[in-house]
Parts: structure tokens; C-alpha cells; sequence
């Protein structure tokens, strides 16, 4: 482990940039930075591992006939190339790949470190995770390592950079995944030692440790910081538990760096790197792991087979996010999942919806999970494209209509990239906050985001989300709906934004903590509290529903904040109605006008009649306009350009015909639209 890089990244600092991330402006809108391979990847995982060989090229050419061009593969096959410490058999896997490129395949490989080998953990077991009870995890799963174990690290950069000697100069292959599902943290010695390491580079002193956790509280005072205890849950200082999440977003972050860069002088410069990641996932921060990564890429599965599509595409552009460029998806289910109480499958036409909204939404790849159902194994009730008898189950139909159709649109997405008015800050620091002390245990912070966000995009058609310390300026609007940890760099940040001529909204609870978890010492929102020109008197957790009146008519649920003015420009938006209760009659909404834009403080978790006025309002005082207007709800509009080109896609996410009026002079280029009318989980591409 290289020490200077262990301080830099624990203080999550940036580390050296790949220089394919520098140099590729053109990884905004396109699958591959290889000029002559398809502009957009379609595929599926294949695992050839676990069949004869005899049947590889029977499978890549249903693949292929299926409408694919791209296979992944090597993510779980650890044991397969080295099935003895140092003894590497790649013979099967040249084989594999030499099948795949035969067949016309783009290839992207993953590393196997998710699922270590039998012999290494049983003469290694001190790389074995351990949880927060002590247990340590035994063999026979995936990802039972410890992401700080230094003799893990060194085992799984070799197998990659073995991996990378053979196949990184081959033009076929262009991309890398790093792992897979990163996420479950560890407790053990080396985790502890490397927390207390972490802790001494981000506070200098256990004094100034103590003073922003403020551990006079409850007798919690340290004199060293190797007393501090590692602690993920339980009744522990809200500091501790959010740096544990900054602990274990540097710690992964370092872990996936560790394989990428051993291998990036090994392979084509034009191949990428990445790690896939999971749908909402808060096991570290998202934009700290792909700072130093080529790409985004993530897994979009549905467990309950019934999409809320506006909340899955809030998704989508937060993977976009990280990087602010296009993305991969690098797994999405071929029907139904099989890990929740009830795994539903997709209804007809969902499948190839999904794909389009991928693909509507910035992803320049859709990859299946996967191929072929295994004879055996923990995921044998998962959805697969083929059954165990190598036939195509129900839904390959749809998956080859939507290969088809994305092929064919390929031409015209590539160098396009989605487009958006309005920006959507995500924290995670303020979604752990929040999290950790819901205060109204139905306060889930992704679902207070979805719902801010759902009025806005529908009406807008187009979001981006983004970090809070990005760069804002582009964006007429910019929507923080619970920003409750906020730096006084961020806050300044946002300040200049509101005076340049931004419109800013803030959502309840924001302004409340810095990034130690501590209360700021002034009220909400914090550091914005003078620039709003007014504060949080009290905040109050909801059991039942309250009235709000006045420019915004409806009720709130769950939260409510009595806002209290301070200066006297500003402006009142609405009220509560709360007959004899401590809310009634005082400020739900304020607004104030400084320098050339206007900031707004949302003070309530309002339901979507009052919230959709709300945005309303805001996009006509940015004058954000839809692409298509009075769309009908079913219908989601999105829109790529670049390099001259601008392209509508709609996608009708319903079971009945709805109308649609498109812009004047876009030109129908594919899908189910005809007589004004979009077909039921149709899909239609503009020009």
C-alpha cells in the first residue's frame, strides 16, 4: 500500500487523474473511445466459464442474432485463472475472448476480486471481512474480503494486473470494470488501524476531533484516537457515524484505485475504467469514487417489477452526475430479480422501455444480467435472456426488438448527451445525516428527494444532478431539496450562484449541520440564514397532515418548519393552517430577491399537488420551458444533442395510446408513434 496515496485518498482528496479522464471530453457522448466500434454498447454478461466449450460459439452467435455487440466477462472467474496461489491458467479465457472478438464482439472485462478463490481465504483468513458484531464472514459467497486488508489489495491488483498484461493492448476490449458492487465495509484490526489513521489525517488533533464532535457530550472526550471505536450503527455520536461513511467512501474509493491504477499503463489508452455501482446505493460517496474513474457505470434493477419511472430516472441522472457524461449501464434485468420477498417480473414491453429510458437519460450502453440461467449457484431464479436449457425465455423477443432498434438509432445518439435547465444537488453527507436521526422515522431521504424532484422533471423534461461543490453557473434553477449538511464553502458557493443571477430552492432541513455532523451555531438554513433573510424558528416531525395557504395551496406531511423573517424584503409564499397548533399562521415558504437572482426556502415536505405548484411557479420564474408541453403523464420526454443534432425521445411508459404533439419541424426518425398517438410502452425517436 503506498502511504502517501492511503493519506491522500482517506482525506478524500483528488489523486492523480487518469489521464484518459483528462484528456476525453468526448466520453461525454460516446460508448467507446474507439473510432471504429458502435457508438452505443448493447449486450449481455456472459460467464463461459460455467459452460462447455463446445457451446461458446452457439451462444455468441444467438448473441449476436439476438441484435448484441457486446459481451462482459472474467468478474467472477478468480478461481478459474488462478486456481493455485501464482499458478495462472488463461489458456480457457484466451479462448473466450478470441470466441468473442471472432463474433464481432466489443469485450469489457471485469477484475474478479468480488469473489476471492477457496484456497486464498482459507490460507489468508485474515482478509476475510468482519461485521460490526466481530463475526467474520466465511467462504462461499462474494464480497466477503476486508476492502482494507493490504495483503487482499496486493492479491487482487496482481490478478488484475495478469489479467491486464494479456488482454490490455487488445483492441477489442474496451472497457474495464473494477470488482463488482463494491460496498459491504469491514471491522477488522486492519479496518480499525486504517480508521484511526484516517481520523488523524482529517482532524490534525484529538483536540480539534473533540471539539467538532463535541465529545463533551455524554462523557465522550478521547485522549488518543486510537480509543476511538469503529462504528457504522447504534447509539454512537452522530460525528463518529458520519465519518465512518467518509471513512468508508476513502477506503473504497483507495480499494478500487489500487487495481486501476496498476492497471492503466497496461491497457489500450483508448479503453476505459470503471466500477459498477448499485441503484441508490449508500455505502460510500459516488462522486468521490468516480473522481479518478473514466466512466459511470451502474446496475438498474427493479426488484418489485413495478417502476416508478420518474424515480428510476432520477437515478439515472445521478449516475450521469458523477462525471457529469455519459454513462454505462452495465446491468439491468432481463425480466425479474430474485433477492426480495416477492420478485415480480416486468409487464410485456417494460423491458425495452427501461432500456430507452437508460438511453433517454445519458447511458451509452445497456448490458443485460445475464446471458444464460446457471445449472446451479445463489442466483439461479434471476432473470437470464436464456433459460438452463440454453432456449430463449419469454422476454428475449423484446430484448432483440430493443437491440434492433438501438443499433439502428446508434448513428444519430452518438456525440449526443442529455440536456437540462435545471440542476438537483445530491449530498450524500446530508442523506447519511438524515438518515442517521430521521427525527419521523418516515422521513427516507431518497424518497424526500424523488418527490421534490418529480414535479420538476416531468415539467422541465431534463435534470441534471449534481455534487453540491459543482459548478453551477449553467443552470437558470437549481433545486437543493434537503442540502441538511452544508460546508461554508458550499454555502458561499451557492451564495454567489443566487447573486449572479441564480434561483435558488432550498429544501427543509437544509443548512443544519457542517460536515462533522454538528449543528451550525446559527439556525437554518446555516450559513444561507442571511442570505434567505429569514430562519427556522422550530422544526416539527408530523404524525398528521397540515394545511399550507397562500401562493402554494395544499398540506404537508411528515415535516413541517416554522420559518421566522428576518429581513424585511422578504417575501412570504405561504402559511400553515393549523388551527391551535404551534405551526398555525406561521411561514412555510420565503423568498427573497438578492443581487440579480432570488433564493427560496421550502420549509415543508409537501404532497405533489402543492409541490407541482411550487415548481411550477419556480420554472416560470426561470423561465425553463418544456420541450413538449401539456405531455401527458405516461408520456416521459427527454432530449439528447450534440455535434448539431437534437433528438426527442418518448417514451409512453403506460397501457394506453396517448397523445403527443411533437415540436415543430422534428421529424419522426423509429418508433410507435402515428396519427398524434403514442402506442402503449411505446418508444419514439425525433429529429
Amino acid at each position: 500500500m503506498v502511504k502517501g496515496f492511503w493519506a491522500a485518498s482517506l482525506m478524500g482528496l483528488a489523486v492523480a487523474v487518469s489521464p484518459l479522464a483528462a484528456r476525453s471530453p468526448s466520453y461525454l457522448s460516446r460508448a467507446t473511445q474507439f473510432a471504429d466500434k458502435p457508438a452505443v454498447a448493447v449486450g449481455v454478461a456472459w460467464y463461459p466459464e460455467q459452460w462447455p466449450e463446445s457451446r461458446w460459439d452457439v451462444d455468441l452467435q444467438m448473441m449476436k442474432d439476438t441484435g448484441f455487440n457486446t459481451v462482459r466477462i472474467g468478474e467472477f472467474a478468480w478461481s478459474r485463472m488462478e486456481p493455485s496461489e501464482g499458478q495462472f491458467d488463461f489458456t480457457w479465457m484466451d479462448r473466450a475472448v478470441a470466441a468473442a472478438k471472432r463474433h464481432g464482439f466489443m469485450i469489457v472485462i471485469g477484475t474478479p476480486s468480488a469473489a476471492p478463490p477457496a484456497w486464498l481465504t482459507q490460507k489468508y483468513p485474515d482478509t476475510l471481512r468482519v461485521d460490526e458484531n466481530g463475526t467474520r464472514a466465511g467462504h462461499g459467497g462474494r464480497r466477503h474480503f476486508s476492502f482494507a486488508s493490504a495483503r487482499y489489495r496486493d492479491l487482487s491488483r496482481r490478478i488484475a494486473v495478469e489479467m491486464a498484461k494479456r488482454y490490455g493492448k487488445d483492441s477489442s476490449v474496451v472497457g474495464w470494470q473494477i470488482d463488482n458492487e463494491v460496498g459491504p465495509p469491514s471491522f477488522d484490526p486492519e479496518s480499525v488501524a486504517a480508521w484511526h489513521k484516517f481520523l488523524k489525517v482529517r482532524y490534525g488533533s484529538i483536540d480539534n476531533l473533540n471539539q467538532r464532535w463535541t465529545t463533551q457530550y455524554w462523557s465522550q472526550h478521547y485522549n488518543d484516537f486510537d480509543q476511538i471505536p469503529l462504528h457504522a450503527t447504534g447509539q454512537q455520536n452522530p460525528g463518529l457515524l458520519l465519518d465512518f461513511k467518509h471513512f468508508t467512501s476513502a477506503t473504497w474509493t483507495d480499494y478500487v484505485q489500487n487495481q486501476a491504477r496498476a492497471i492503466r499503463p497496461l491497457i489500450d489508452s483508448r479503453a476505459f475504467i470503471t466500477t459498477n455501482t448499485m441503484f441508490w446505493n449508500a455505502g460510500f460517496d459516488h462522486f468521490q469514487m468516480h473522481r479518478d474513474l473514466d466512466i459511470a457505470s451502474w446496475d438498474n434493477y427493479i426488484p418489485d417489477g413495478r417502476p416508478d419511472w420518474v424515480a428510476n430516472g432520477a437515478n439515472h441522472d445521478l449516475v450521469r452526475g458523477y462525471k457529469r457524461r455519459n454513462f454505462w449501464l452495465m446491468e439491468t434485468q432481463p425480466g425479474r430479480v430474485d433477492w426480495v420477498p416477492v420478485n415480480r417480473s416486468l409487464d410485456p414491453g417494460q423491458t425495452r422501455e427501461l432500456a430507452w429510458q437508460a438511453v433517454s437519460h445519458g447511458a451509452d450502453a445497456v448490458l443485460y444480467w445475464q446471458w444464460r440461467s446457471p445449472a446451479n449457484g445463489q442466483e439461479v431464479y434471476h432473470g437470464a435472456v436464456l433459460g438452463q436449457d440454453g432456449l430463449p425465455n419469454p422476454v428475449h423477443g423484446e430484448i432483440a426488438q430493443m437491440a434492433k432498434e438501438l443499433t439502428a438509432a446508434a448513428p444519430l445518439l452518438a456525440d449526443t448527451q442529455p440536456t437540462a435547465k435545471v440542476g438537483f444537488l445530491f449530498s450524500y453527507d446530508s442523506r447519511w445525516a438524515i438518515d442517521l436521526q430521521r427525527h419521523n422515522k418516515a422521513f427516507d431521504p431518497i424518497k424526500s428527494f424523488t418527490d421534490t424532484y418529480r414535479p420538476f422533471r416531468t415539467k422541465a423534461q431534463g435534470v441534471d444532478i449534481l455534487s453540491a461543490d459543482d459548478d453551477l453557473s449553467a443552470y437558470p434553477l437549481v433545486v437543493a431539496p434537503n442540502l441538511n449538511v452544508m460546508t461554508d464553502a458550499q454555502a458561499k458557493r451557492l451564495a454567489a450562484y443566487v447573486r449572479g443571477g441564480g434561483q435558488l430552492l432550498l429544501g427543509a432541513r437544509s443548512g443544519m449541520k457542517d460536515d462533522a455532523n454538528a449543528l451550525w451555531p446559527q439556525r437554518q438554513p446555516g450559513p444561507l440564514a442571511d442570505l434567505l433573510g429569514a430562519q427556522v424558528e422550530q422544526y416539527y416531525a408530523l404524525d398528521e397532515n397540515v394545511g399550507v395557504k397562500g401562493a402554494v395551496t395544499g398540506t404537508a406531511t411528515l415535516w413541517a418548519e416554522a420559518l421566522q423573517p428576518t429581513a424585511s424584503d422578504a417575501q412570504i409564499l405561504a402559511t400553515y393552517d393549523n388551527p391551535g397548533g404551534w405551526l398555525d399562521g406561521r411561514p412555510a415558504i420565503v423568498s427573497r430577491k438578492v443581487g440579480k437572482g432570488r433564493i427560496t426556502y421550502l420549509g415543508a415536505w409537501l404532497e405533489p399537488g402543492p409541490m407541482q405548484q411550487l415548481a411550477d411557479r419556480l420554472l416560470s420564474e426561470a423561465k425553463v420551458e418544456p420541450i413538449v408541453p401539456n405531455a401527458h403523464p405516461d408520456l416521459e420526454i427527454s432530449e439528447r444533442a450534440g455535434k448539431g443534432k437534437r433528438i426527442l425521445i418518448v417514451i409512453n411508459h403506460g397501457n394506453k395510446a396517448r397523445p403527443l404533439t411533437p415540436p415543430t419541424g422534428a421529424k419522426l426518425s423509429q418508433g410507435q408513434w402515428q396519427n398524434g398517438q403514442m402506442a402503449p410502452h411505446g418508444i419514439a425517436l425525433f429529429e
